[in-house]
C-alpha cells in the first residue's frame, strides 16, 4: 500500500466516515494511522478515543506483562504518553485483515533501531473502528519497498 493510500480525508475525519465512503479495509488502516498518531504527538485523548469503550480490552507492550481492563490499559498509555523519555514510534507495512465486524493490522512499529511487529486488534464500535488490543514484540527487520518506506510523523 503506498502512503498515499493513508493520507486522512478532512470530510471523513479519522475513523470514521459516512456508510459507503471508503471500505472498510481504508476505514481500518486510517483507525490504525490515528492510534500512531495519538502516540506521536503524545495526544492522550486522542488515544483514549481510538480504544473501544468496552472494559474488555487489552494490551501487550514489549517487555510488559498483559494489561487487562480499560482503565488499566488507559492508565499505561497515560504514563507512556506523559514520559518525555518514551521513544518516537514510526508505523510501516500495515495490512488489514475483515472478518465482519473485527478487524486487525499486521504492522512494524520503528523504535529507533529496534522493530517489532505489531498486531492491533479492531471491533466495529459507533459507526467505526476501534481497539480492542495492541501487542508489540521484537521482529527481524522487514524489507522496505521505497514506496512504503515509513514517514515521520508530524
Amino acid at each position: 500500500m503506498s502512503r498515499d493510500t493513508l493520507r486522512l480525508m478532512p470530510e471523513c475525519g479519522v475513523v470514521s466516515c459516512p456508510a459507503g465512503a471508503v471500505s472498510d479495509h481504508v476505514s481500518v488502516l486510517f483507525a490504525n494511522e490515528a492510534f500512531y498518531a495519538a502516540f506521536a504527538t503524545r495526544d492522550f485523548e486522542a488515544m483514549r478515543g481510538v480504544w473501544s469503550s468496552s472494559p474488555a480490552v487489552t494490551c501487550i507492550h514489549p517487555g510488559w506483562a498483559p494489561i487487562i481492563g480499560r482503565e488499566d490499559v488507559m492508565r499505561s498509555w497515560q504514563a507512556i504518553l506523559a514520559n518525555p523519555q518514551s521513544p518516537v514510534i514510526v508505523c510501516s507495512n500495515a495490512s488489514a485483515y475483515i472478518l465482519r465486524d473485527v478487524a486487525y493490522v499486521l504492522c512494524h512499529e520503528h523504535v529507533e533501531q529496534t522493530v517489532l511487529a505489531a498486531t492491533n486488534v479492531f471491533v466495529r464500535e459507533d459507526g467505526g473502528w476501534k481497539i480492542v488490543h495492541h501487542q508489540a514484540g521484537p521482529s527481524p527487520a522487514p524489507a522496505v519497498d521505497p514506496d512504503d518506506a515509513p514517514l515521520p510523523m508530524q
